[in-house]
């Protein structure tokens, strides 16, 4: 319950409670909230106090309004910096959430001169292209189209790609990627194919971002071109 004689007003309070709730697990993604008037009498609080909470809620992403449907626990957004090497696994983890991977492609493709002089690709080298849908908790969020040269990394076409790629390339063949460089980061529309992947609508906005990332000593390991779900993820510099 709520302390009414604390300095603490008493709509920080119900905002606190409720946000716990959903940090903890409590109230999970698409759980709808009591309405205002059934907050009011339980908390025996006014109706303008809950909605001052709620409404916080909402402007922080906890909560989303949905019109004569009610108030419904939001996606919580993964919270990453603007690098990429911080891996979708890691991010995940930082943010209390489960990482999983589906592959959806596993094969191999003609390089561009563009390919050839980022990855520094050998003449007649080509590359495996490794894409695949990233989940948090159960929903996909991001789907990952990582480019690597054939020569090096053909053994990313026999190997279980579920989990970790990075941590697989560091115990199999003692490449440690690093570093990323020339990060572009943009707004793009969804396509049918990435509303299909991501299972939003066409036209949904998605971050876009591509680097090439590199190991300890300096040698290109792929080229990566992500799409994720704008309403999933919250970028910050630091």
């Amino acid at each position: 319950m709520l302390k009414q004689d604390n300095q603490v007003p008493l709509y920080i309070q119900l905002k606190e409670s409720i946000r716990s709730s959903i940090l903890n697990g409590k109230l999970k993604y698409g759980d709808q909230i009591p309405t205002e008037l059934e907050l009011s009498e339980e908390y025996k609080i006014s109706r303008i106090t809950v909605r001052k909470a709620i409404l916080e809620l909402v402007e922080e992403g906890y909560l989303v309004k949905k019109q004569g449907k009610g108030t419904f626990v939001n996606k919580r957004k993964i919270e990453r910096k603007i690098v990429h090497f911080l891996s979708f696994s890691d991010a995940c983890k930082a943010n209390g959430l489960t990482a999983s991977s589906k592959i959806i492609k596993r094969e191999i493709v003609q390089p561009s001169s563009r390919d050839q002089k980022l990855l520094q690709l050998e003449d007649g080298d080509a590359l495996v292209l490794i894409q695949r849908v990233r989940y948090a908790d159960e929903s996909p969020i991001m789907i990952e189209n990582n480019f690597f040269s054939y020569k090096k990394f053909h053994l990313l076409l026999n190997e279980n790609l579920e989990g970790s790629i990075y941590k697989l390339l560091e115990e199999k063949v003692n490449v440690k990627p690093c570093r990323g460089s020339d990060l572009s980061l943009e707004i793009v529309r969804a396509g049918e194919e990435e509303a299909d992947l991501l299972h939003t609508s066409s036209g949904e906005p998605l971050f876009y971002m591509e680097t090439t990332v590199f190991d300890e000593d300096d040698q290109p390991v792929h080229i990566g071109k992500q799409y994720i779900l704008g309403d999933s993820y919250k970028f910050y510099l630091k």
